[in-house]
């Protein structure tokens, strides 16, 4: 992703709600209204509607609850008034009218249900007042970039029950925020909709609205088939793919709201599903966050993995381009559609300035291969592997070591490009800014992996002189890593090369991303894991991005000392590769134990202060959330911890060692879909020991288990 958002005024975003449908998604408050910082109804990586507040007699009315449904359809606010004065007349008591603000997003309208109803004795008068407005602010203008010129905002066109906020971009768009009524408004104008609502005694009354790209005629039938349409989607989105369940009702809170969430953010796009990257700054295609999601999911879901792959390959660079960092055969990192990318202020609307993206492309196909036998689809991509695989060799071939390393094109692009892409993300131990090329060690063992992915993906195919190419050169660049990024006094791998060979003799996570690809020897492999357990990464929360002794390390920052669940899970999967499937145990706890503080839904990322005895993690302010790579976390660890491999190309699934999340007596694992077959399986805890076995076998499945 890009770097930091810099705003103004820092949120809290466990306080904030957020509904996503396609490409639209919406951030409000819990009274459900927006203030106009960064929450707002954005629609294509525009702001399209700045502001929409509530005033119930001039005043905010009193919160009773609010909360977004389980299945992230509605958002629901529950409130109540304050005393209604009215001239002449004894006052309406505070608290006898319930108000209940109810909302959905579909098809790029937001719909919403206002209802009223009076519990008091008395008849009553209640003057509402809907205050809004648009101000057409591009995504990275909401993150507080600034601009020499805008677009025009031209004169709302009034209706007798409708407005429409209109804004003529300088990219030649025209851009509207249409908001309908379903009742006359006593009064409307260019920012207000005003009601007086008279309420007999135990009295109900009903407003819906709906705000999109046109007009419409808002009412119940309108509103209930939206919102059936809208459930439907979800539930088809949340059961795609085998299914989790646990003994443990809080642990199974956590999956299910994660398994929500991946729903949530996954938009159905022409090439299939695509999880989109988070809320609020991220809601767009990333490269890296889609395939590290995909990864994740590849054991219970391999249809998002082949999604992704789809998306990413249409849209594979096939020119040289420093304002793009594109080059032939790179793999998108980043794609928007605002009216900045559109007239080129920025080059974010197909940016491909991501080392690690194009790599992780070929791991992410030849995982995909291996999890599904599916020879039709990856024959279909197979020029675009290639072409990836040539943009390597071709990176690797300028570099003195054959390592993959990288530069930005022009300054309006990142500076750092791997997934710590904040500008102060790389560094020397003595806290110095290396110059460039930079080959980052977890890039390293991406390409290490693609190579090897590629081998046996050639094989396959009878290429048996290329399978043989791409495993020698998956060969030297391991003893390229192995030679150059050692840290024998330390025990642990360094950071990154600057551009004239030293290596940045720093200590970070992303060490923890070359065991999750298999590059290390087992003794450097398991020296390496044993340090990310020790209490210098281990913060008891997770795996910090970099332990407190190294010169730029802030608890507080981004990337420097934070902890990210995505990251977190990569490591453990590498753990579990070298035979720490314990401390993967432990790791969950204390990733677990941090989600039930977040709701059940973590952030993108949270702070890496130590942990603290009746203390809960301190938030990141603003982290985005829901983020897809975080909620995919729990089940790639999960897999780490069951020891679950599965090879559908001989049709077999392995567990090895497995061991149950701590807490957990009984798990079940339904529909695990394996080529033609289908499996299910049952882990049960029996004193020390975790016992599997198969439930029901479909088709020609074999079950492999290594107590």
């Amino acid at each position: 992703m890009t770097s930091a958002p810099q705003t103004d005024q820092p949120r809290g975003p466990e306080r904030l709600f957020v509904l996503k449908e396609g490409d639209s998604f919406l951030v409000a408050d819990h009274f459900g209204d927006l203030g106009g910082q960064e929450d707002g109804l954005f629609r294509n990586d525009t702001r399209v509607l700045s502001r929409w507040r509530l005033r119930v007699g001039g005043q905010r009315p009193a919160l009773l609850s609010s909360a977004v449904s389980q299945d992230n359809v509605f958002f629901t606010a529950h409130l109540s008034n304050q005393p209604l004065p009215v001239l002449g007349e004894p006052d309406t008591a505070q608290g006898v009218i319930h108000i209940e603000r109810k909302r959905l997003l579909w098809e790029g309208r937001l719909l919403e249900q206002l209802s009223l109803v009076n519990f008091a004795d008395e008849p009553a008068s209640v003057p509402l007042d809907f205050e809004f407005a648009a101000d057409f602010r591009d995504m990275f203008e909401v993150r507080g970039q600034r601009r020499a010129h805008r677009g025009e905002l031209l004169d709302a066109e009034l209706g007798q029950q409708s407005v429409t906020l209109r804004y003529q971009g300088l990219d030649d768009q025209l851009r509207c925020a249409a908001i309908s009524f379903s009742q006359l408004p006593g009064q409307l104008d260019e920012q207000h909709a005003r009601f007086v609502v008279d309420l007999a005694a135990r009295a109900k009354w009903e407003l819906f609205v709906e705000i999109g790209q046109a007009l419409c005629e808002p009412n119940r039938t309108r509103f209930r088939q939206a919102a059936a349409l809208a459930r439907r989607s979800m539930r088809r989105r949340r059961r795609r793919g085998a299914q989790v369940k646990t003994s443990g009702r809080l642990f199974q809170a956590w999956l299910d709201k994660s398994r929500a969430d991946l729903a949530l953010l996954t938009t159905e796009l022409p090439t299939g599903p695509y999880p989109y990257a988070g809320i609020p700054w991220f809601s767009t295609p990333f490269g890296r966050d889609a395939i590290i999601t995909a990864l994740q999911m590849l054991w219970l879901d391999p249809s998002l993995a082949r999604g992704v792959l789809a998306y990413l390959a249409r849209h594979q660079a096939r020119e040289h381009s420093s304002f793009r960092d594109s080059a032939p055969g790179k793999i998108m990192h980043e794609t928007r559609q605002g009216e900045m990318s559109a007239v080129n202020e920025l080059p974010f609307g197909r940016y491909y300035g991501g080392v690690d993206t194009t790599p992780l492309f070929i791991v992410l196909a030849g995982a995909y291969a291996r999890r599904t036998a599916d020879r039709a689809f990856i024959e279909s991509i197979w020029p675009a592997l290639e072409s990836a695989v040539s943009w390597m060799d071709e990176q690797a071939a300028g570099h003195p070591s054959g390592l993959l390393g990288y530069a930005r094109g022009e300054d309006s692009g990142l500076i750092n490009q791997g997934w710590k892409d904040s500008h102060d993300s790389v560094f020397h131990a003595d806290g110095s800014t290396p110059e460039g090329p930079i080959a980052l060690v977890e890039v390293q063992g991406y390409a290490y992996r693609a190579y090897r992915e590629m081998a046996e993906l050639a094989a396959e195919r009878g290429m048996a002189e290329r399978a043989v190419e791409w495993g020698a050169k998956a060969e030297r660049l391991r003893a390229a890593v192995e030679q150059h990024f050692w840290l024998a006094p330390a025990g642990f791998y360094a950071l990154a090369l600057d551009g004239t060979g030293h290596a940045c003799q720093v200590q970070a996570s992303n060490a923890g991303h070359l065991l999750y690809c298999g590059l290390p020897d087992p003794e450097r492999g398991r020296a390496t894991a044993q340090k990310l357990l020790s209490r210098a990464f281990n913060s008891g929360w997770g795996i910090r991005t970099l332990v407190p002794d190294a010169a730029r390390y802030n608890p507080m920052s981004y990337h420097n000392g934070s902890i990210w669940p995505h990251d977190m899970a990569l490591c453990a999967a590498g753990l579990a590769r070298y035979g720490e499937r314990q401390g993967v145990v432990r790791l969950l706890a204390g990733l677990f134990e941090a989600a039930s503080h977040f709701g059940m839904r973590l952030p993108e990322l949270f702070c890496g202060f130590e942990r603290a005895p009746g203390e809960a993690p301190i938030a990141y302010p603003v982290a985005c959330l829901p983020q897809a790579w975080a909620a995919g976390s729990v089940f790639m660890m999960l897999q780490a911890c069951l020891g679950i491999s599965i090879d559908a190309r001989q049709g077999r699934v392995r567990v090895e060692r497995p061991q149950l999340p701590a807490g957990i007596d009984h798990l079940q694992l339904r529909g695990l879909k394996v080529g033609d077959g289908m499996l299910d399986l049952s882990f049960q805890r029996l004193g020390s020991r975790t016992v599997v076995f198969a439930d029901r076998r479909e088709g020609p499945v074999r079950l492999t288990i290594e107590q």
